[in-house]
């Protein structure tokens, strides 16, 4: 015989649920003259074959048909108000959830006229606090039949709304703000995706409490990444290169041994383009890098000297990096030929 229920409660803190299911499996015994306590961050939903019945709020209720006049429809005649009848009660948490973390796994990218490529890659994190503010939309949109619901199960769906509208908004903002003007709007650009994110939360039964950005920043993406994301062509990418190997060949006092080839992006990468371009694309530059075509393309095979004008270092620096085994080449007689994929190569740091 199937137990019948006289009180239905759920004792807890919910510290990281938000719904609970009464009983977590199968359905309730329940009948007229039940008692349901409801704690004061808590809301009780009834349901019954899918159907909402009922919402209870904080305090100690007994089923009557007055304060769930669906239930007469359910049930049919009642005898002697003992008729027992089957239900869910869903316990939804209706407390603030706090210090929920966010964060961009991909950089988000934003114009940025007038540096280098006229555009930058941000990448930013942060905090946001949320609250069901509909305990039976809130079942109804995302809970369905399941015992316990909980931040967990809903927080890459949110993550991924937070990140949508942060990014819409970065791109409407970055048409009248520069990157440096973005990075100090912290506090504005987390009240544009607060305002932007309400109805897509409430459609849930949720409000967004808040949403903090901690901290905005030019990503540090080698140019190899951005090449594979399609932003840099190979002349812009080859000067990168180029650009890198300089620095590093500064920093190095054996000259062409252990030059590596990771650049940073956004206002750096903007930088240092700018920096490489007008470096290379005068006529000073045509005479220092003939191992550029009439094109601008690298050439498909070059000696020493022209890796070592392409560079901006020594061609005995190139040498040592071939004799050091870090630069392939081939030796012809006494000369050697370095081919377009093996300076690639060695620039990627391969």
């Amino acid at each position: 015989m199937a137990r019948i229920f006289d009180v239905v409660e759920y004792p807890s803190e919910m510290s990281d649920e938000l719904v609970h299911r009464f009983p977590e499996a199968g359905v309730a015994d329940l009948r007229i003259g039940s008692q349901v306590i409801v704690r004061e961050s808590q809301r009780a939903v009834f349901f019954r074959s899918g159907k909402a019945l009922d919402v209870f709020g904080p305090g100690m209720h007994t089923i009557v048909t007055a304060n769930i006049p669906k239930l007469i429809d359910v049930i049919g005649k009642v005898f002697n108000d003992r008729t027992p009848f089957v239900a869910e009660v869903y316990f939804v948490s209706m407390k603030e959830f706090v210090d929920r973390k966010w964060g961009t796994p991909q950089p988000i990218i934003v114009r940025n006229p007038g540096m280098g490529l006229g555009v930058a890659l941000l990448q930013g994190f942060g905090t946001y606090s949320v609250q069901v503010s509909d305990a039976q939309q809130f079942v109804t949109q995302l809970v369905g039949a399941q015992g316990t619901y909980r931040m967990a199960d809903v927080e890459n769906r949110l993550r991924t709304m937070l990140l949508s509208k942060l990014q819409d908004l970065l791109g409407e903002t970055a048409a009248k703000h520069s990157v440096v003007e973005l990075i100090s709007l912290t506090e504005e650009l987390g009240a544009g995706v607060r305002a932007k994110a309400q109805d897509d939360f409430a459609a849930l039964g949720l409000i967004l409490k808040s949403f903090y950005i901690g901290n905005l920043k030019p990503s540090d993406k080698s140019a190899e990444e951005l090449r594979a994301m399609g932003m840099l062509d190979m002349s812009v990418y080859t000067q990168l290169q180029a650009a890198d190997a300089l620095r590093e060949a500064a920093q190095n006092p054996s000259g062409g041994a252990g030059l590596t080839a990771g650049i940073g992006a956004g206002m750096g990468l903007g930088n240092v383009i700018s920096q490489s371009l007008q470096g290379m694309s005068g006529a000073g530059a045509k005479a220092d890098a003939p191992a550029a075509d009439s094109s601008g393309a690298m050439a498909d095979v070059m000696t020493p000297g022209d890796v070592a004008g392409l560079l901006k270092v020594s061609e005995e620096d190139v040498l040592a990096s071939i004799t050091a085994g870090e630069l392939k080449a081939r030796k012809i007689g006494n000369a050697y030929r370095i081919s377009k994929d093996a300076l690639q190569e060695f620039l990627k740091g391969t």
